[in-house]
């Protein structure tokens, strides 16, 4: 078999549903060169198994889960491309995702990692905002124009296989926020460099009950709590007063916007409270 150009890596858990949709995104990718897709099956117990052949794409399975960077070593260690994508299993990847990504990382060849925009899709019962704040998932837009940036995000980047392997693997204590942040910061501090390709964009997708307002409002509670959490291992956390003051910002938004966009931000500030009240 020839080396393929790109391995797409798609880490996974407990998603088979999205994960369908992701797969069949990445079936229809409009790319003349040989590419493969692995996902990584984090110890799911629903039918993620079934989702994988059905698709036809291989699948390493880590049992008992070991989170998501050991996923992403595990998906770098299983595939063989120069170039190694990873999307998140919750994402829709347009047809001409890959070949911009590719064609990007040509256009940056001092780039040792790649990352393109994160674009919000809530699907079905979603609580509409006031337009002032953005979408309560990940999301990222740096712009119409490629360029080198500080930060992109784990649902849509890609690494060059030689910088990985000078690197080293990500850090599989970290877990639950910012689990790429860490190796890319010290990618960057050892003076590596970080793309942004504005062509390469993926959709972050949430349906269903998911995109009910109590759903949305539970995750970014387990966020908050996870990015506090994150900035206390990097010495970075506010205190109480800094959280509180922060939760009671977002109870004004709500009222004084009638937004229940503000109730998922309030729901953020009110886990990293919880987290930063929690006795030590």
């Amino acid at each position: 078999m020839s080396v393929p150009t790109v391995s797409v890596v798609v880490p996974t858990r407990n998603r088979a549903g999205y994960l369908r949709v992701a797969l069949a995104s990445l079936s229809t990718q409009r790319f003349e060169a040989p590419y493969e897709v692995l996902v990584v099956d984090d110890g799911s117990s629903d039918g993620t198994p079934a989702v994988t052949r059905r698709a036809g794409v291989r699948c390493r399975r880590l049992d008992p889960a070991l989170g998501l960077n050991a996923a992403r070593n595990a998906g770098v260690e299983a595939t063989s491309g120069p170039l190694v994508a990873f999307v998140d299993d919750d994402v829709w990847a347009p047809p001409g995702w890959l070949d911009a990504l590719v064609r990007g990382a040509a256009r940056h060849p001092r780039a040792d990692v790649l990352g393109g925009p994160i674009r919000a899709s809530l699907e079905g019962p979603a609580p509409r905002g006031c337009g002032r704040e953005p979408a309560p998932i990940t999301t990222l837009d740096l712009g119409e124009e490629d360029g080198e940036v500080a930060m992109v995000w784990g649902a849509n980047f890609a690494i060059r296989r030689d910088a990985f392997e000078h690197h080293g693997p990500f850090d599989e204590r970290v877990a639950g926020h910012g689990d790429e942040e860490d190796w890319l910061l010290a990618l960057r501090s050892a003076g590596g460099r970080i793309a942004y390709l504005a062509q390469a964009g993926v959709d972050h997708r949430r349906a269903g009950d998911d995109a009910r307002l109590r759903s949305l409002a539970l995750a970014a509670f387990h966020r908050g709590r996870s990015a506090r959490r994150t900035d206390l291992r990097r010495g970075a956390a506010p205190g109480a007063a800094g959280e509180l003051r922060n939760l009671a910002g977002a109870g004004w938004h709500t009222v004084r916007r009638r937004c229940p966009q503000g109730l998922i931000m309030g729901a953020h500030s009110a886990g990293r409270l919880a987290e930063a009240l929690r006795p030590r």
